[in-house]
């Protein structure tokens, strides 16, 4: 089981040599924004963790260390940017190593490997400065989880990328339940990493440049089954970005969580897949064939729009900045250098088209998606399909309740008007708006939010008694003590036998009103 889940990051059992890539001819598109990087530890103490470096059992709150990448400003400041040593110097501390020296950073950890080319790469130059001072204006949230045991900063190069066009990013290590080690792609693996990132969203609304009302999740491999299962289980995910993400290889160990509903996977999902892994791959390496055609997630999504997408010159390492600059290349399989750069651009400007339309609400970039290639090179790097939503969940007052709020809770009755063309067998239950009412009208901050329910809901229901003493009620609040004993008599006349309104009344007459 474990070998299934680990060989699309770490076999190469065939006769390897290292690439020659760089960031340089990697040439991603930059947007218009500086970008910023920090790197802290925060600290969940809701659970346990043990340092496994220390070889000690004593206990402590579980270290939550995290990557930052943000637009900044950088107007004042005299700063170099950071460079790929910059990155890796972050290992120590996420291996629990803190005071390795940099000598040992290409030996130390499995997934670098100490080469001639991969010390070059140390000292390339990154598009990122450390602490720098961030711009003020609020941005989406791109929550980034990574592959198996792996590093927050895996996939710098798109995580810069896409701070550089206006998203904050977040990442933390892929971690164990109880210390760093994972126990071998385990469902209980999965859920500890899905805590990891629902810790971050937390992270996120400390933000004051975080748009919390626009989250995305994006995972590379092993990090793609904790963010599905987070979608599935947190409404507050607006898009979900897989990277080969093991929710294709391991279906069934998704389906083993109980938070797993296809229903509750509702917003727009991309999953960007490899390339076909040869025949003399998939027998040396014990992979079932119908790994290179099965996409049970994406062929079983039905309430959402979601696109699929195959590399035809990506092999799994490919996926993420660590994998295309340090991997060995395994030359069964892999392509030149110059199509693995190619293509890994390519990943980067779909998922940052994916981010902007859903995020951003971006039309034009939402056309990309599903349009015909009008560049023949893509078409000859990529395969691309989508469906749209079949299925849609009914449509209830929850449902209308956020788009009301959406709207400053104005224009009601034309909401209203809307939503039952769109589903005519919707109605609101009189309760309903009766509860609300009362809750927003008592709320100190806006309460006149709660009188526009009630003008709606009695728009609704005219006759109801019940309606306009609440609303008499929400005026009383506001001591706008006229329209509360207009409303008060209103509901009176239509029954007599109300009692709160006849006691209203005779207060507001001792009060001369």
């Amino acid at each position: 089981m474990r070998k299934l889940v680990l060989l699309f990051i770490l076999s190469f059992s065939g006769t390897i040599i290292f690439a020659q890539t760089s960031l340089k001819e990697i040439d991603l598109p930059y947007g218009p924004y500086a970008i910023g990087y920090d790197h802290y530890t925060a600290v969940d103490s809701t659970r346990q963790y043990q340092i496994a470096n220390q070889s000690t059992h004593q206990m402590q709150y579980r270290s939550i260390p995290i990557s930052k990448w943000y637009p900044a400003d950088m107007s004042r400041s005299k700063k170099a940017p950071l460079k790929i040593l910059n990155y890796l110097e972050v290992l120590k501390e996420e291996e629990e190593w803190p005071y390795l020296p940099n000598v040992f950073l290409l030996d130390w950890f499995p997934y670098l490997h100490n080469t001639p080319e991969n010390k070059k790469h140390m000292e390339e130059q990154v598009t990122a400065f450390a602490k720098a001072p961030a711009l003020a204006t609020p941005f989406p949230v791109v929550i980034y989880s990574p592959s198996y045991q792996a590093t927050s900063i895996e996939n710098f190069a798109l995580c810069e990328l896409l701070a550089s066009h206006g998203f904050i990013v977040l990442s933390s290590p892929s971690r164990g339940a109880n210390n760093k080690g994972m126990e071998g792609a385990t469902a209980k693996d999965v859920h500890t990493q899905s805590r990891d990132v629902e810790f971050l969203l937390k992270e996120a609304a400390g933000l004051a440049q975080a748009n919390t009302k626009a989250i995305g999740l994006m995972g590379y491999s092993f990090g793609g089954l904790a963010n599905t299962i987070l979608a599935m289980k947190n409404n507050s995910i607006k898009a979900v970005v897989s990277l080969d993400g093991t929710e294709r290889y391991r279906y069934e160990l998704l389906k083993q969580s109980p938070f797993f509903k296809l229903e509750r996977l509702e917003v727009p999902y991309i999953h960007f897949a490899q390339k076909d892994i040869p025949e003399v791959v998939l027998k040396s390496d014990q992979i079932p064939p119908e790994l290179n055609y099965n996409f049970s997630l994406y062929d079983s999504l039905t309430h959402n729009q979601a696109y699929r997408y195959k590399f035809n010159d990506l092999t799994h390492r490919h996926f993420s900045s660590f994998g295309l600059l340090f991997g060995p290349a395994d030359i069964r399989q892999d392509k030149s250098d110059q199509k693995a750069m190619a293509s890994y651009r390519l990943l980067a400007m779909y998922t940052l088209r994916f981010l902007k339309g859903y995020l951003y609400q971006d039309q034009q970039a939402l056309a990309t998606l599903d349009s015909s290639w009008t560049d023949t090179s893509e078409a000859l790097l990529v395969r691309k399909q989508s469906k749209k939503a079949r299925e849609t969940r009914g449509f209830d007052f929850r449902h209308f309740h956020d788009l009301a709020q959406a709207q400053g809770y104005s224009r009601l009755s034309d909401l209203y008007d809307h939503v039952q063309k769109a589903h005519p067998s919707f109605t609101i239950a009189e309760h309903q708006l009766n509860t609300l009412g009362l809750y927003l009208s008592f709320q100190p901050d806006a309460p006149e939010r709660g009188i526009a329910i009630f003008d709606f809901a009695i728009s609704l229901y005219p006759n109801s008694a019940n309606l306009l003493d609440s609303l008499a009620e929400a005026y009383l609040f506001q001591k706008d003590y006229a329209k509360a004993q207009e409303y008060f008599k209103k509901s009176l006349g239509l029954n007599a036998q109300n009692q709160n309104a006849k006691k209203r009344i005779q207060q507001l007459r001792q009060k001369g009103f």
